[in-house]
Order: structure tokens, then sequence, then C-alpha cells
């Protein structure tokens, strides 16, 4: 995946240290890779409709049409809501380790603060925000990189249209083929040292 700075610069910290609000921070290499403070603002963004979705009474949720791609392109009726929420659990169990994910279930899932976890993990309250934003960073990274249907952009993810192939566009147009040889209209004389 392709991360550019029209994606990142939106969901950038302002305050932030190492993209001072650009959304990208320079790698080793030299390549370009997005800030942790974008992959935490995508979780959070993920993790506030899971709420806004968990939220919600049952009679509210609605039923969607959807069509599939392929030969037949069946239509396929689906819960939207319902599906958000088991793949946000889903992808979140997938990507967590044991410990991390039973920090997640503890603060995101039950909804205990950070002292309620500190006792009943046995972890320091500096050690349990730094899990906390390792969790948010690498969940976020694939919330949005998962493949083929990401869970964020969230509108993309609602909207049942999918991210479209963007086309690439050089300044600058390639040459595929090797130009036909021409014979040189003028001749510059060459000098030879005597």
């Amino acid at each position: 995946m392709q991360w550019t700075r029209s994606e990142t610069l939106a969901l950038a910290q302002q305050s932030c240290t190492y993209c001072y609000g650009l959304g990208l921070k320079q790698g080793r290499s030299g390549v370009s890779t997005p800030c942790n403070c974008v992959f935490r603002a995508i979780f959070r963004a993920c993790y506030a409709r899971f709420k806004q979705c968990t939220s919600k009474e049952k009679y509210v949720s609605r039923v969607s049409l959807e069509s599939n791609p392929g030969r037949q392109r069946k239509s396929v009726w689906g819960l939207k809501n319902e599906e958000f929420i088991a793949d946000f659990c889903l992808v979140s169990r997938r990507t967590l380790d044991e410990k991390q994910h039973k920090l997640f279930s503890y603060h995101f899932l039950l909804g205990a603060d950070w002292k309620m976890c500190c006792r009943k993990l046995n972890m320091d309250r500096g050690t349990f925000f730094h899990e906390l934003y390792r969790i948010e960073g690498k969940l976020g990274r694939t919330f949005r990189e998962l493949e083929p249907h990401a869970l964020f952009p969230l509108d993309e993810y609602f909207s049942s249209t999918g991210r479209s192939q963007v086309a690439t566009v050089t300044p600058f147009p390639v040459q595929t083929e090797k130009p036909a040889q021409t014979k040189p209209i003028f001749k510059f004389p060459v000098r030879r040292a005597a």
C-alpha cells in the first residue's frame, strides 16, 4: 500500500514531535513512512464508530442491499453495523498477541479505566499507557492496510462501493519503444588536439 501526504495530513496530530503535524516521517532508507499519530487517529476513528454501532438499539439497525463483483453479480443483503462490530473484534483478536488482546478487551471492549486494568494485569501506569499506544498504532495500521476490504476509511466500508484503483500519472511521459534512428541535421566539426 502506498501512503501519500494527502491521506496522512488530516489525521496527523499537530503537536506530534516526530512528524511535526505532517503525518509522514522520513525512514532510515529515505522512504517516507506514516507516523504513529496517524495510526492512532485511524484506530480512534474506528473505535468511535464501533462504540456508536454497539450503542444503537437492535431495532435501529438497517439492512442494505450490496452487489458483489464477479460474473454473476449477485446481490447480497447485509447488516453493516453488525458486520463492522464483528470485523473490529475479529481483526483485533488476530492482530494482537495474547497479552495485548487481554488489555484491549479489558480497556476498549469492557470499558475498564486504567486503575482497574493496572490492578488486574499487574502493571504500573506508565507501562499501561505505553502498551495502550502500541495497541492503538498496531491496530490503526491493520485497519487501514487490511485487504481486500479495509475498515478505514469508514465511508468506504459502509458504502459498499470500495476503493477504486487510482491511476498513477507521471509528470513526464514514459517512452516504451526505442525511437527510430534519425540522421542528424547538422554535423558539428570535432576539434582534435594536434
